[in-house]
């Protein structure tokens, strides 16, 4: 969204929050087109599959109404963030303060192409969580491309999302979204 992606620029620069966003989306369109091509619709969940759609009309609102309404929205979307980005600088002052250096470039480092997952799959938090806790890996040391791989794995394969997920998608699809994600996300 416009907000993480503001912050990505903020704390990695407009190219590489571009990059990362397109890197993103790269993996989601190859992964969506494979899974396409293989015609897994049949291991969505029959719930999903028989759910009608909602038609709803939009109400007429005066420029009062839609600014207290977009008021609420942010405040919703503040409430829902902030615990995120507060678990997350808080990740990050750990990380920044007593993680040596060492251990960051054993577990995260270019020898060790799984190490982002076995960091990131445990984890779970979105976007706004994950920035502050890159940060302070880029500070420590990290590379780059693993910084990028670790935010995508928390974001996209944390066991939360996979449980989740799994509720909307049948094993053997669920396996297979799994497995382009991985690709993807050792890929960059």
């Amino acid at each position: 969204d416009l907000g993480s992606l503001v912050l990505l620029m903020r704390v990695f620069g407009a190219k590489v929050a571009v990059i990362y966003v397109l890197v993103g989306l790269a993996i989601a369109v190859a992964g969506g087109t494979v899974i396409e091509k293989l015609h897994m619709e049949k291991y969505v969940e029959s719930f999903i599959l028989s759910a009608g759609s909602v038609d709803i009309e939009s109400p007429i609102l005066t420029k009062v109404e839609r600014a207290e309404y977009a008021k609420a929205q942010v405040l919703s979307t503040f409430k829902k963030v902030f615990p995120y980005i507060l678990a997350g600088v808080g990740i990050g002052a750990v990380i920044h303060n007593w993680i040596p250096e060492s251990w960051i470039a054993a577990v995260l480092g270019s020898n060790n192409p799984f190490g982002v997952l076995l960091v990131g799959v445990p984890m779970y938090a979105d976007i706004f969580g994950t920035i502050p806790v890159a940060e302070a890996l880029l500070a420590k040391g990290a590379q780059l491309g693993t910084i990028l791989a670790f935010m995508m794995a928390v974001t996209t394969l944390s066991l939360p999302s996979i449980i989740m997920l799994r509720k909307a998608v049948k094993p053997k699809l669920l396996a297979l979204f799994v497995g382009v994600c991985t690709a993807g996300i050792i890929l960059v």
